[in-house]
């Protein structure tokens, strides 16, 4: 399925129900007297969190949301039926704008509701206006209008885990080792395009793990994938950072910190797991030699091969004793 992480669209809430215009048919009743009802209220549009929605697709081909209207009121002073409220459903994680870019919601839980458009008022009818001075009225309102503005929609992703590190060092091969997610793996750069999702489950811990695409330098002022998917790291709690072991270690190491650290938004502070990937491509003795300068500047590195599992048990036993 095709990654969408922002959308614009248009929501009207529902138009109140008119008023009616009715009379009674008894003896010694004036005219009857007004036994007009109300109008309906018209249904409100409403911003849903669903867990099940990981992108932002399907408001590429609907862009216009439209409650019901109110129904009018009718004789007997019977009130117009309520115009239903319409659930427009986004993934957790998204954030609800109007067109001037204030923010409205941030729907980070399963159900989460924000009303974003309020249908319109019913219309009174006849008998709202009778009094003993006006016996027969005729005076009717129509329904007042619902709400009707842009929006727009922004989706973080949110998740325990994010898995970060520079294009072919392995992410989603790891991504695959840890949970049941099936990312796309090619030797090539760029082969995530879009962020991936797993579920970790271990031990009766479940967390959700997404594949950020990989950063480049220059990534934090736009250059490759940039600024496209570098928010999905600022929702999650931990990074994970995977790094080739058979590439310039403290190279990819500094250029990590670098781009996070220029992104901002406290991404370069957040709680982070090392993992040295790629092991069974050098030898034991090239492999101690590019975990001491990691280990010299305070980092606990956990050294992986995610193509054969050895190491895998023991990030999984990391992953648990940060997220207990």
């Amino acid at each position: 399925m095709k990654f969408v992480d922002e959308a614009s669209l248009h929501v009207k809430a529902g138009d109140g129900g008119r008023g009616c215009v009715s009379f009674r048919r008894e003896k010694f009743v004036p005219r009857g007297g007004p036994d007009g009802g109300d109008g309906g209220k018209g249904g409100d549009v409403l911003i849903v969190g669903r867990g099940r929605l990981i992108s932002l697709l399907d408001f590429r081909y609907k862009k216009n949301y439209r409650a019901e209207s109110g129904k009018a009121g009718g004789a007997r002073n019977r009130t117009g039926r309520t115009g239903a409220d319409l659930p427009i459903g986004v993934p957790l994680g998204t954030l609800v704008s109007d067109e001037g870019g204030v923010l409205l919601a941030d729907i980070v839980g399963e159900g989460q509701t924000c009303v974003v458009a309020s249908g319109g008022r019913g219309g009174r009818g006849n008998a709202r206006f009778a009094s003993p001075a006006h016996r027969t009225p005729v005076e009717f309102d129509e329904g007042d209008k619902g709400e009707e503005r842009n929006l727009r929609l922004e989706l973080k992703l949110l998740a325990a885990i994010g898995i970060i590190g520079l294009p072919n060092a392995g992410k989603s091969t790891l991504l695959s080792r840890l949970t049941r997610a099936t990312p796309e793996v090619g030797d090539y750069p760029f082969t995530t395009l879009t962020p991936a999702l797993g579920v970790f489950d271990e031990d009766g811990e479940r967390l959700v793990l997404a594949d950020i695409p990989g950063i480049v330098e220059g990534a934090s002022r736009g250059k490759g994938l940039g600024l496209t998917f570098l928010r999905h790291i600022e929702r999650t709690r931990t990074l994970l950072w995977v790094i080739d072991a058979a590439s310039d270690v403290m190279g990819d190491y500094g250029t990590l910190l670098r781009e996070l650290t220029l992104y901002g938004r406290g991404t370069a502070a957040k709680g982070r797991i090392i993992v040295l990937n790629k092991i069974d491509l050098v030898s034991r003795e090239t492999l101690a030699g590019r975990l001491a300068p990691l280990q010299a500047a305070g980092e606990t590195v956990l050294p992986v091969s995610a193509a054969t599992g050895e190491g895998i048990e023991r990030l999984k036993e990391r992953i648990g004793e940060v997220h207990v």
